[in-house]
Formats: structure tokens, sequence, C-alpha cells
């Protein structure tokens, strides 16, 4: 049994055109609803992943299937990216906004700093949140020394950038 679902789940996503050649369809990434608004520097991620992805295709084999199917896909998911790219460039000020660098407190003390951007050049981990991320969309419009609560959490801005 575990066999039979394992070499299912090895072929889900293999087709076979006509004359048995089998290529792999990889179904495409998922495209936020939401307004694509970068900062520059998330232009310039996608644009580094669409060169990358340029130079990584021209080295494909045209056997290499899998690769292919993956950087095709890859390719039409920046390539929409690129286009329908809207660059926010941050306004001066101290309220929050769409590329600004916030330092919060949380209700136990514990400071972060992070700088809101676009869905695709978020990373939490690197101190980065997507400006429609909830505590992006609570923060917004407000000033150093104003507390939201989020999720039954006070959260105090302490600084914005």
């Amino acid at each position: 049994m575990a066999s039979r679902i394992a070499r299912f789940m090895s072929i889900a996503f293999v087709r076979e055109k006509e004359g048995g050649e089998a290529f792999e369809d990889l179904p495409d990434r998922p495209v936020s609803p939401h307004p694509n608004f970068v900062t520059p520097e998330g232009l310039a991620f996608i644009d580094a992943e669409l060169d990358r992805l340029h130079t990584e295709h021209a080295g494909l084999s045209p056997d290499d299937k899998a690769n292919m199917a993956r950087v095709n896909r890859d390719l039409r998911y920046w390539t929409a990216r690129r286009n329908s790219a809207q660059v926010v460039e941050q306004p001066p000020g101290d309220t929050v906004h769409f590329g600004s660098t916030v330092t919060i407190a949380r209700d136990d003390d514990d400071e972060q700093t992070f700088r809101i951007v676009g869905e695709d050049e978020a990373d939490p981990a690197k101190g980065s949140i997507a400006y429609v991320a909830p505590l992006a969309r609570a923060l917004t419009g407000k000033q150093a020394g104003d507390t939201v609560t989020l999720a039954e959490h006070e959260i105090e801005i302490i600084a914005v950038r």
C-alpha cells in the first residue's frame, strides 16, 4: 500500500503528452489579490530573481523537464509580479506607513524592530513584514507613543523611521 502511495505521489504532477513523452506539470504559484506595492529594494529583488531565473533557464538542458517546468513556473510568477509592481517611495514623517522602520514594545516589554514592505520582500526572520500583515495594518497611520491592541496584546510604538 505504501509503495502505491509513493508511486502515486511521485507521478502526481506528471502528465503524458501525445507520443508518450512525460513532462512536469507544476501548478502556478498563487498571486496575491492585493496591490503589488514594493519598495525600491523590493523592485531590485524582483529584477534579480528574474535575471537569476533567465540565467538558470539558459543553462538547462531541454531534456531536464522537471527543472525546466520549475524555472518556467517561477518565471511566470516573477514576470507577473514585475509587471504589476508599484514602487512606493517612503514619504518623510513620523507616521507609520509603507516602507517605515518601526520599533515596538510588546506588553511583555519585548522590543522588536521591523520594516513594512511588499509581500514578496517580507521576511520576518530578517526584520521585515508585509504591509498586509495584521500587525502592519494595525500600526499604519500611528505615531511613536501610540498604542494598539492586537490579538488581545497591547503594543506601543517606540520609534518610526
